[in-house]
């Protein structure tokens, strides 16, 4: 199983406020994106800032790449948003912290009620318990994780088998040409023979002012043609090409995180297509490499999205 870096899941439960009437919508979305790394950016109210760590830790437990935006909302219904009550630990907390300061500068003044209304957490409006309002959070963060995973599973899945028909086609190309490999560049050597016969007058009667003889010449152009076959040999890239296909194969059917490794791969495969077409001495060959170069940046595009 591969997965995808893109998904979208969300989890959503209904908690009755403690005076009976009204409640709180709780809901934990997650979006993500692709990513070289793991980024995970938090949106919540205050009053559940504390299940931030423990969803980070949830998150990096299943996840490994990725941009990853969670958003946490209350939606608190009229006669609950109405009540104002009061967070009795936010509530004390704020009084530790004033009594610290107060310690340290005597001379500083005293909050007033209206500041210690506005401050972030103290007015529970939800009317339900912090630690049922936290354990709500944290159900539905781990529900929709539990979603996340399996949308970036079932998207990894196509994925693998559109890579998996890349490779096929590619290797029938390979297959494909490497029987007319010898045969094109027998062919291409012997017009270059005839050219180089033709620009060298071997065609020529020999004569006694003759200062290359027939046989120097013949050596001379058999040499060069040697070279020049050694040059647009792809025998080579061909078997390199064919390695690269094959460890791409495994990879994907070995599943895992992928993403980097395949990337990896696609560079050299990249690599032996831009060679192929350099050497290509038919048009047949650079055709090939034409082909290849688009599968492999096809290929590519879709390796991005990776975990």
């Amino acid at each position: 199983m591969i997965y995808s870096m893109t998904g979208y899941a969300s989890a959503t439960r209904e908690l009755a406020a403690a005076s009976g009437s009204g409640g709180v919508s709780v809901s934990v979305e997650l979006r993500t994106v692709n990513s070289r790394f793991l980024d995970l950016n938090f949106r919540m109210p205050e009053d559940v800032r504390v299940c931030e760590p423990t969803l980070r830790e949830m998150l990096m437990n299943k996840l490994s790449r990725g941009k990853v935006d969670i958003r946490v909302n209350l939606q608190r219904s009229e006669q609950t948003a109405n009540a104002g009550a009061l967070n009795r630990d936010a509530l004390d907390q704020l009084a530790g912290l004033e009594r610290a300061v107060l310690e340290a500068f005597p001379q500083a003044g005293r909050l007033r009620t209206g500041e210690i209304l506005r401050w972030p957490g103290v007015l529970a409006e939800s009317g339900v318990p912090a630690d049922v309002l936290r354990d709500a959070v944290l159900e539905c963060g781990k529900q929709a994780i539990a979603e996340l995973i399996d949308v970036r599973a079932r998207e990894g899945a196509q994925l693998a088998t559109m890579l998996l028909a890349n490779v096929t086609e590619m290797e029938s190309i390979v297959t494909r040409i490497t029987p007319l490999v010898p045969e094109l560049i027998a062919k291409h050597q012997q017009k270059i023979v005839e050219r180089l016969q033709e620009a060298l007058g071997v065609a020529a009667p020999d004569t006694a002012a003759t200062i290359v003889s027939r046989e120097e010449i013949a050596e001379r152009i058999r040499q060069e043609v040697t070279m020049y076959g050694i040059r647009i040999d792809i025998a080579e890239e061909l078997s390199r090409l064919t390695a690269h296909l094959n460890e791409t194969r495994h990879v994907i059917q070995k599943g895992g995180k992928v993403g980097k490794r395949l990337d990896f791969m696609m560079q050299e495969l990249n690599r032996e297509a831009n060679t192929l077409g350099s050497k290509a001495a038919a048009k047949e060959l650079a055709d090939s490499s034409m082909t290849l170069k688009l599968l492999i940046e096809q290929m590519r595009e879709q390796v991005q999205n990776l975990e």
